[in-house]
């Protein structure tokens, strides 16, 4: 519901009186003021989304109460009463910004009809706004998923093939490999664009508040509970809800996620009404949820209910070609965002960050970048502005296989220059090449299971290349 709580200023007490009645037997939150001053009170001291104002009251009066209204609280619509039917109150009110007049006595069916009124009108002017927000994401959602590996790329297919759908997804993947950007990418490509996108990480709220984070609550369904208020299932109604890290949820609370996604209503903390929610589940976890169901931690079926089609994000050592397209991207992004010249990398800390391991993914690599261009005040960063980076986590070798790699290649040179009148012209570079070159196709190979298609694009050579390779090398395929 978009209208929830409303004031009204009277210093009628039975016109306080009826109008409460009628507008708390809706459901409405309501609060009472008898004079302009405690309105302006309440007014500043609370938020209010309607205000009903009597035009003759002691102290403030109704309409320089609405100019006082109109310079704190823009957003408040405010409806002006008066037992004096003057076009001059009539168009003065409306001038000073009242979204509407009423002349006393009045029926309640007037009330209602301003109720209905103010209801669609903020429904349509919540609905342009959120498009307008939503249509400036998804513009700045296409530049933010960057990559064009072959796990991006299967992705990017993914996206495509499920957004239209109302079905459930499952992302899965290490934290900071963007799986709410997919989550984004499949809310902005389907048909629930301009309806909400709701997020929740279930792992970073207390387990005691995330029911009433979820579900919302009634008035007095707990200590503090001094109004309604709306849960993340109700804001995303028509829309879109994200899950994250969805491992983390209590198994009590996982009965009533089932629950939502089966009958599609839910009823708030405290509450007895079922409410019917029309929205699109995207759940995300960085744990393994078979596991969890194994261990009595997850439950199956909703497992099962969730997992209708899983997406696995790679980690950014798995898609290490994208590395070079993401610095650039952070680079002209942060100093845009910080307004500052631009900088660049030199080579050698090109390749460091290209060679480190990003155990935090994506969101590791920004950040990094974000220091070092925040601390440096060269436009020219170095690897001495990387030196956070954990000289252990650089490639995907342990520092015992990176030092025999090095130490296997180094000994191999010396041993070759210790005699170097005894070389032939152009000995070294095939010799070294030779060494290297075989065991790096076997291994890739054996990483693809044999799929010389898959290896070709991961080598960057050409398919018959890599054949070729095979053959001189004397390369034995694996046979399932």
């Amino acid at each position: 519901m978009l209208l929830n709580r409303i004031l009204v200023a009277d210093d009628e007490e039975s016109m306080r009186w009826v109008l409460s009645k009628a507008l708390r037997k809706k459901g409405f939150t309501v609060d009472l003021a008898d004079d302009g001053d405690e309105a302006l009170k309440l007014i500043q001291d609370s938020n209010y989304d309607l205000a009903i104002f009597d035009i003759k009251m002691p102290g403030i009066s109704g309409l320089d109460l609405l100019d006082r209204v109109r310079e704190l609280k823009s957003e408040v619509l405010i409806v002006i009463m008066t037992a004096e039917a003057s076009m001059k109150n009539a168009v003065e009110a409306m001038k000073r910004g009242a979204y509407d007049y009423i002349t006393k006595p009045f029926d309640l069916d007037v009330i209602d009809a301003i109720i209905e009124k103010v209801i669609r009108a903020r429904e349509m002017t919540s609905q342009v706004t959120l498009l307008k927000e939503e249509l400036k994401d998804r513009y700045q959602l296409e530049k933010n998923i960057i990559g064009n590996s072959p796990p991006m790329r299967e992705i990017y297919k993914t996206i495509g093939k499920v957004a239209p759908s109302d079905v459930t997804v499952l992302i899965q993947g290490e934290s900071g490999t963007g799986k709410e950007l997919v989550a984004r990418a499949i809310h902005f490509n389907s048909r629930r664009l301009g309806k909400p996108f709701v997020a929740l990480n279930c792992a970073a709220i207390p387990k005691e508040l995330l029911e009433s984070e979820l579900f919302g609550f009634e008035k007095g369904a707990f200590t503090g509970a001094i109004e309604r208020k709306l849960g993340k299932f109700e804001q995303a109604n028509g829309g879109t809800i994200f899950l994250d890290e969805i491992g983390d949820m209590p198994l009590d609370l996982q009965s009533k996620i089932l629950r939502v996604i089966q009958e599609k209503e839910i009823t708030r903390t405290g509450g007895n009404q079922n409410i019917p929610v029309d929205l699109r589940i995207v759940a995300a976890t960085n744990q393994n949820l078979e596991e969890k169901v194994v261990q009595k931690t997850f439950r199956e079926d909703l497992y099962y209910r969730l997992n209708v089609v899983p997406m696995q994000l790679v980690s950014l050592r798995e898609r290490r070609e994208d590395i070079p397209l993401l610095i650039d991207y952070f680079l002209t992004k942060i100093c845009n965002e910080l307004d500052i010249p631009a900088k660049s990398l030199d080579n050698a800390a090109y390749q460091l960050l290209v060679r480190y391991n990003w155990p935090g993914n994506v969101r590791e690599l920004e950040n990094t970048i974000k220091r070092a261009i925040i601390l440096s005040s060269d436009p020219l960063l170095t690897t001495a502005d990387f030196l956070s980076l954990n000289a252990q986590k650089v490639g995907d070798r342990s520092p015992s296989e990176e030092m025999s790699l090095e130490g296997l290649v180094n000994n191999k040179l010396r041993s070759c220059f210790a005699n170097m009148d005894k070389m032939e012209s152009g000995d070294v570079y095939s010799m070294v090449l030779n060494q290297v070159e075989r065991p790096l196709i076997r291994f890739v190979l054996e990483k693809t299971k044999g799929n010389q298609v898959r290896a070709a694009e991961i080598l960057g050579i050409n398919r018959n290349t890599l054949r070729k390779k095979i053959q001189e090398l004397k390369i034995e395929l694996r046979k399932d």
